[in-house]
């Protein structure tokens, strides 16, 4: 559904959205682009966030050019979900957790809550453990560096600017793109990867395990809350819809071509020459694509992506779960609001990073936990998702609901990633009870 209505959104009783009369108007089209441009770009670099790069990297490393497939299936779906998201935010004005609030009820609204704060709460471990992980390859202990990152993580979130939070995590989630660089330098055998484009050993051994990771990898839960809040703190309502599709379509490919490079940059670096390798930590896997990335750009390569990756993360993980409770809970929210106008908001940002780096200064195996944060994400999906397909019915006029074959294209990807969550969330109880 490719129609945009111009929405007022004053009229609707949202006070972060302008009227019909928009600066936007006084912009010439390159300026409209660049100006709406920012929210998809946003949530999907922060989607190849610390625990997805490891993951990438564990089943390169275990199953080589064999996982690239999983990575191309997923674009279309990641794009269909956060495009019933992005329509939900510019069209009706408001947040994920309000619209869940006023159609199901405040005890539904908490269900969602609680799945988004056991999502972000494992994110933003994988994030300070990733910068923790970064800072250790370059001979920085994790007590200076997750304290120094964590103040300048507060202070970003608590510049009073949701453009400026913006252009600094764009600026930094850039670093991610040095993914694709070491792939190139891996130099990839293009016959061995056709070959594993056309393998698909589903079944064997834990390639589930980590295609469910996998999964969980790249949909998670904090990236609808976060780009639907986003658009609304934006201040982007229907005529920019157009511009908003397309940013999400154009970071869907972006960050599973980021996360493709991981694999194949693993799957040469250490499936074809160190299959046995221990993963632990980001030190070990850099370590173990010195041989083909060369001592230095080992490191430097896979360390300032990794750092990129987290930190961004970060920023949108923490945002996605401030926005996301105080909507439930009918507070103010929004990074353009002073600290004083918005102090449960701010708070929950700010706390989110605290306890995040609290747990990681404890001290926990890296690869093992993101690679389990991911499956736990996999496994919240169906009520995620669930929520997210009842809404674009029930919250969103008929002219802007999906329909014909899109509708039932997008009901049948997103009900068979809902049914592998239930099937991870199964395998995953029978591993804990056994």
């Amino acid at each position: 559904m490719e129609n945009t209505v111009e929405l007022d959104r004053n009229k609707a009783g949202n006070p972060f959205v302008p009227s019909r009369q928009s600066k936007w108007s006084k912009f010439s089209r390159v300026g409209i682009w660049f100006a709406v441009i920012g929210p998809g770009l946003m949530v999907m670099l922060a989607d190849t966030d610390a625990g997805s790069v490891i993951t990438a990297a564990q089943s390169g490393a275990q199953w080589g050019f064999a996982m690239i497939l999983p990575q191309l299936l997923l674009i279309p779906i990641l794009y269909i979900v956060q495009e019933i998201t992005v329509r939900l935010g510019v069209v009706t004005g408001k947040g994920h957790g309000e619209l869940i609030r006023e159609h199901f009820g405040m005890s539904w609204a908490m269900l969602s809550v609680v799945t988004l704060f056991v999502a972000c709460v494992g994110a933003l471990v994988t994030e300070f453990a990733g910068i923790a992980g970064v800072a250790e390859m370059f001979h920085i202990p994790i007590w200076v560096s997750v304290p120094c990152v964590t103040v300048l993580l507060v202070m970003v979130g608590l510049s009073g600017s949701y453009r400026r939070v913006e252009k600094i995590g764009l600026a930094v989630g850039m670093l991610e793109l040095l993914f694709i660089v070491a792939a190139i330098m891996a130099k990839p055998d293009i016959s061995q990867m056709a070959h594993g484009l056309a393998s698909f050993p589903f079944g064997q051994g834990n390639y589930t395990f980590l295609l469910a990771a996998n999964v969980g990898a790249v949909i998670m839960p904090w990236m609808v809350f976060y780009q639907q809040g986003a658009v609304i703190d934006k201040r982007l309502f229907g005529k920019h819809l157009r511009l908003l599709r397309w940013d999400t379509k154009i970071g869907a490919v972006l960050t599973q071509i980021i996360m493709i490079s991981v694999v194949i940059v693993t799957a040469v670096g250490i499936h074809e020459t160190s299959p046995n390798a221990t993963l632990n930590d980001v030190k070990d896997i850099s370590r173990a694509l010195m041989p083909v990335l060369g001592k230095t750009s080992g490191v430097i390569l896979f360390g300032l992506g990794m750092a990129g990756a987290s930190f961004l993360a970060a920023i949108v993980v923490s945002l996605a779960g401030a926005w996301g409770l105080t909507e439930a809970l009918g507070m103010k929210r929004s990074l353009d609001m002073p600290f004083k106008k918005a102090k449960g908001f701010y708070s929950v940002y700010t706390l989110a990073h605290i306890g995040g780096a609290t747990i990681v200064l404890i001290g926990i195996p890296l690869v093992s936990l993101m690679i389990d944060v991911e499956v736990m994400n996999a496994a919240l999906l169906p009520i995620v998702l669930g929520f997210l397909i009842l809404l674009e019915v029930k919250a969103l006029p008929k002219e802007h609901r999906m329909s014909g074959s899109h509708k039932y294209i997008a009901w049948a990807l997103t009900g068979i990633t809902i049914a592998f969550g239930l099937y991870t969330a199964g395998i995953t109880l029978i591993g804990a009870m056994g």
